[in-house]
Parts: structure tokens; sequence; C-alpha cells
């Protein structure tokens, strides 16, 4: 399949990162300070949404500010601890990229995405986290304020995803849609193209943007 674009945007955890190892430690660490487990945070929907609204179905809401607060500073020490790589085939698609072609679009907090995506060696011109919009996935907007950064048509856009929220909030924004099967199986995942990895999808800078294969 080939894919005509201007930009790329990408989520960050298991999509541009692998930190499923990292996440699952300071979140199992988190759990136990509030007597829970990591099987008591996996009972609500984890992935793709914003850790303040996990945490918002999982302890009162007097106890969430705090709580999110507390999480943010284990996940950053992790990150900043190691454990964090790319996702196979990212760091070599990124390089065949301008920087003023892609973005990193997360459900993250800056602080957070940062510091696993640095760990990863990966460093973007264009970052747009829970920090800098009003709707988190699903809703499109957060999609949508990274095209208007990198100043370009969102049907022109390309995300690259590996949960179902994250999708739909791409298909929300009217742009085209490649899912990666890091955490959900294709059975799950409603997208133009799904793929393994980053090592199935290839891009090559044209006079008009950009053109990806995905394989």
């Amino acid at each position: 399949m080939h894919l005509s674009a201007d930009a790329i945007l990408f989520d960050s955890d298991e999509t541009l990162v692998s930190s499923m190892r990292s996440v699952v430690r300071a979140w199992t660490r988190w759990a136990e300070s509030y007597g829970m487990t990591l099987a008591d945070v996996t009972r609500v929907e984890v992935h793709g949404r914003p850790a303040a609204a996990i945490v918002a179905d999982l302890l009162p809401a007097h106890l969430v500010a705090e709580a999110v607060a507390r999480l943010e500073e284990a996940e950053v020490a992790d990150a900043v601890g190691g454990g964090v790589v790319p996702v196979p085939g990212a760091a070599e698609l990124l390089a065949g990229l301008p920087a003023d072609r892609w973005a990193v679009v997360t459900s993250g907090t800056r602080r957070v995405a940062e510091a696993r995506l640095a760990q990863a060696g990966i460093h973007p011109k264009f970052l747009v986290t829970i920090d800098d919009i009003t709707h988190h996935k699903p809703h499109p907007e957060p999609f949508l304020l990274a095209a208007r950064r990198l100043g370009v048509d969102p049907a022109r856009c390309v995300v690259v995803e590996d949960a179902p929220a994250g999708l739909a909030a791409g298909r929300a924004a009217g742009m085209k849609t490649i899912a990666v099967t890091t955490t959900h199986s294709a059975s799950e995942l409603d997208a133009d193209a799904i793929v393994a990895d980053l090592t199935a999808v290839s891009a090559r800078v044209t006079g008009t943007g950009l053109t990806l294969t995905v394989e």
C-alpha cells in the first residue's frame, strides 16, 4: 500500500518507543503505595488514555491530583533509569523524515513523554501532549493541534497509533491511519493499514510531500 501525505503524526508509547517494562514498574510501585496491585489498575481501560483519567477511575476525587503528580515522578524516574527503547523500525523511519514533516502526539504528560523519547534517542521538533489540549483521544483535538503546528492540512496527515482511542481520534480528524499491533490484536484495530511494527513502513520525500509505503 502507498499513502501520500504531507506529515506523519505518531503516538509515543508502544508506537515509537517500547516503554511497557518501564510503565509496569512505575505503575506497580505507584499502585502499591495506594494499597492496590497492578491487576487492580488494569481492571479499568488503560491503553491510549491519560494517566489522570485512569487515576480518576481508581481513587476518590480528593486524592487524584496528588496521586497523578506522584505517578508522573515515578514514570520519569523509571524512564531516565533506562528500559525504554525504540520500537523496531522507528529510528530508521524517523531518520528519513525532515523535522517539520512529523510530530509526536501522546496522551502522556510532556515530562514523561520527553523522558521516554530521549531515552530512545528520539527528539521531535513538534510534540503535543496532554498538557497542550482540552480534549484527549479519542477526540480529534490532539491531532488537529499537531497539524496546525506543522502548518499542514489535516487531510494530508497520516496517524500512526497502537490504541483504538488514538485511531478513532485520527479518523475523527479526517486523517489516514496506520495501526501497529504492539498492544492490541489486528481484530481490535480499525485503520487504513495494520502492521506489526514500523519495520513495515518506509517513507520517501517527494516534491509534493511524502510517499509512505506500507508492506
